[in-house]
């Protein structure tokens, strides 16, 4: 008999309005999306004046004895509070606009400004995620598929990182070139230029530290984060049908992750309706859930992404099946998780 399943991720729950809501609420459009709101405000009056001191005339430039504890603390601020939470904005509102139309120019704001401090390159990421990988599924034409690794080898995960790091602007470009989806291309190459000629400038005429540091280790490590993420999202897949969202994506439920990152941890139900508000993934998973038990979608309890990538990597699948919730009641023990987990991540013929 499938056991109870108690939610703990987040939903929205109501409450009393700050002033800085208040304003908010005439800027966006849906009420939900009030974290957002406050996570750009907090990112704008903390991460500006950040770059704006390591670029300032002898923090960093000269290089002395002071200047890795500047970029220390300054990495610790942008990595501990911001990249995750930013990436996962991004992510919701890549999908699902949030800004009044007289407003839309916070959107750019947020892309433009905010973006190439947390690692994203502007406008590539809705260029390869909204126009590439949901178009695609996680199939052979997927740029970021997953199905010809195996999926608990560290050097399968090199080679898939290595390939995305070093050839996504012609990759990508040639995708959406061949389909003749000249808008997409045009957005990449003007985002991607635009950076690569800001970086260069700053680097060569302002101030190179500082450079490597705001722009340069963010762009590596947020690449890193996010195909690692990508790796573990479509790491158990159903080789009899990887085409099905249930049967290539996995969910992760009740974790520190989906409190921080606005549910991201609901893969499956994220591919079946990409434009679903985050707030909603949680009750749509329990009312789904016959669903999923039917199609045999693996769903983990207390780990998120990050975690399940270190543990295929360790080829932990004790511990991966000690987190496995079984929907479908059949009673598997444990050696049965194990053996469904480890024939899910062998690598496909496409």
């Amino acid at each position: 008999m499938p056991r109870e399943i108690i939610i703990t991720d987040p939903r929205h729950e109501p409450r009393p309005h700050s002033w800085l809501d208040r304003v908010a609420l005439r800027v966006i459009k849906d009420e939900r999306d009030l974290p957002f709101i406050r996570l750009i405000t907090a990112m704008t009056v903390t991460l500006v004046p950040g770059v704006a001191l390591l670029y300032w005339p002898g923090v960093l430039a000269p290089w002395d004895a002071l200047s890795p504890v500047f970029a220390i603390g300054y990495w610790a601020l942008l990595f501990l509070a911001f990249v995750d939470r930013y990436i996962l904005m991004l992510h919701c509102i890549s999908h699902r606009a949030c800004f009044r139309p007289r407003f839309r120019w916070l959107n750019r704001w947020v892309v433009w400004g905010l973006g190439p401090l947390c690692g994203e390159t502007p406008e590539t990421y809705y260029v390869h995620h909204v126009g590439m990988h949901h178009v695609e599924g996680n199939m052979p034409d997927d740029l970021s598929s997953t199905m010809r690794f195996r999926r608990d080898r560290l050097s399968h995960f090199l080679a898939y990182f290595l390939r995305f790091f070093l050839a996504i602007h012609y990759d990508l470009g040639r995708y959406h070139y061949r389909r003749k989806r000249w808008a997409l291309l045009r957005r990449m190459i003007i985002g991607e230029g635009s950076y690569m000629l800001a970086v260069a400038g700053l680097a060569a005429f302002v101030n190179w530290q500082a450079t490597v540091i705001v722009f340069v280790v963010p762009l590596v490590m947020t690449r890193f984060l996010m195909m690692a993420g990508n790796w573990s999202q479509h790491a158990f897949i159903d080789p009899d049908d990887p085409g099905s969202d249930y049967k290539s994506s996995i969910v992760c439920i009740n974790t520190r992750y989906n409190r921080r990152c606005f549910n991201d941890g609901y893969h499956v139900g994220h591919h079946v309706k990409p434009n679903r508000h985050w707030t909603e993934m949680p009750d749509d998973f329990l009312d789904q859930r016959e669903r999923y038990a039917a199609e045999g979608a693996v769903v983990f309890e207390g780990v998120d992404y990050f975690q399940i990538w270190v543990l295929l990597m360790l080829r932990r699948y004790d511990v991966l099946a000690r987190h496995y919730v079984e929907l479908d009641g059949r009673g598997r023990d444990h050696a049965e998780i194990v053996a469904l987990l480890r024939a899910r991540t062998r690598p496909i013929a496409a």
